[in-house]
């Protein structure tokens, strides 16, 4: 008996699911799904437990407490050189991904086009699909994973409505230039695009790069809608806790879909993470921190038959493995994760027609110790 027809037919179980199934199975490294894998800053629970203490137990207001807000408002002034709303233009939300749902289902009508870059963190197109859209796919040139912006350009169509963007770059770690953004923002001038930009790691970037924010850019922060995560930036992804900045004409919008979809998010932690940003100012080190574990991973593979692709931010490197084998990048994943005992994420999975470049990413944001012992592993084959 078929009682619904499914609106996300192609959609099964993610990679980053089956693929820690598949480390658990086999007792495997797991270097796949992306998360930190050490302890956290023990000041960052007890302020929690302070809060709960203290009866901060309740619904948060809807678009979340506004010492937070107050808080973020003022960083994006100090960092961007920026005036935020803190009434109007933030919202705390329950993860970056319900932060990008949203945003997306306030702005997607039946046959709208979005535009978006391949390869694609997974949550964009499925969220553009449900409301009706139609996922543009332009595939990053590889191995730079670069944008061509003629191939923009050619693209842009009436039905156009917006252009998604992540930088620093999930899966590649590659990073959107200065002249990137100033391309974009010609493209979109005079015309109705929004743009939505997914800058969760934006305190992840290495080598003296920087990280560059629509919020610099006028004409993009007039039209765009901006992603963020704690869990990334404070390396608690199981608080499921990030925020998102805008307009206040596209704010009201976003929130009218959040009011129904969670309401509020965690209250103690929001709390809890605006005193933590207050006392500790834990943003300053992030990017120093995860550059130095990238280092300690590339450094044990040094003698590998692995290509290493340059990674400018977000604490995954992408491996080229055309030198060891022919075998698809799906099929090679597995097998190091039964064979070898190291998992990873194939590259393919995030291309819409499953391009296969033969190159596997790797998590690094874990313990010294264990990532030497999976560059030993990857020396070995």
């Amino acid at each position: 008996m078929k009682l619904i027809n499914s609106k996300l037919p192609l959609v099964g179980t993610t990679i980053f699911s089956e693929m820690s199934a598949l480390a658990n199975n086999y007792n495997a490294i797991n270097l796949s799904q992306g998360f930190p894998g050490f302890n956290i800053d023990e000041n960052l629970p007890k302020l929690v437990t302070k809060f709960m203490s203290e009866g901060k137990n309740q619904y948060a207001p809807m678009p979340g407490i506004i010492e937070l807000r107050v808080t973020l408002s003022n960083y994006f002034n100090q960092k961007y050189k920026v005036d935020i709303d803190p009434n109007s233009e933030i919202t705390i939300t329950a993860g970056a991904t319900q932060a990008i749902y949203n945003t997306i289902s306030a702005i997607i009508e039946k046959e709208d086009e979005v535009i978006l870059f391949s390869p694609a963190y997974d949550c964009y197109s499925p969220a553009i699909e449900v409301h009706g859209g139609i996922p543009i796919f332009i595939p990053l040139e590889h191995p730079s994973y670069s944008i061509s912006w003629e191939t923009v350009k050619s693209e842009i169509t009436d039905k156009t409505k917006l252009i998604i963007i992540n930088s620093p770059h999930n899966p590649t770690g590659s990073l959107l230039s200065k002249h990137d953004l100033e391309t974009l923002s010609e493209i979109v001038k005079d015309t109705n695009i929004i743009v939505l930009s997914d800058e969760v790691y934006e305190h992840i970037t290495f080598d003296g790069e920087n990280h560059e924010s629509i919020l610099s850019y006028p004409e993009l922060k007039k039209r765009g809608m901006v992603v963020y995560s704690f869990g990334k930036s404070l390396h608690v992804t199981g608080w499921k806790l990030g925020f998102c900045v805008g307009p206040e004409w596209m704010m009201k919008e976003f929130r009218k879909i959040h009011q129904y979809t969670v309401f509020s998010s965690n209250s103690p932690m929001q709390y809890a993470i605006n005193e933590y940003i207050l006392n500790y100012n834990p943003f300053e080190n992030t990017a120093e921190f995860y550059e130095r574990k990238r280092d300690v991973f590339l450094s044990s593979i040094k003698d590998s038959r692995f290509k290493i692709i340059p990674c400018k931010g977000t604490y995954f490197q992408l491996l080229d493995y055309t030198e060891i084998t022919e075998m698809n990048d799906v099929e090679f994943a597995k097998k190091l994760t039964i064979e070898n005992g190291i998992a990873s994420i194939p590259i393919s999975v995030f291309y819409p027609n499953k391009k296969d470049n033969k190159v596997l990413r790797f998590c690094f944001a874990k313990e010294d110790d264990l990532l030497i012992k999976a560059g030993k592993i990857l020396c070995k084959i």
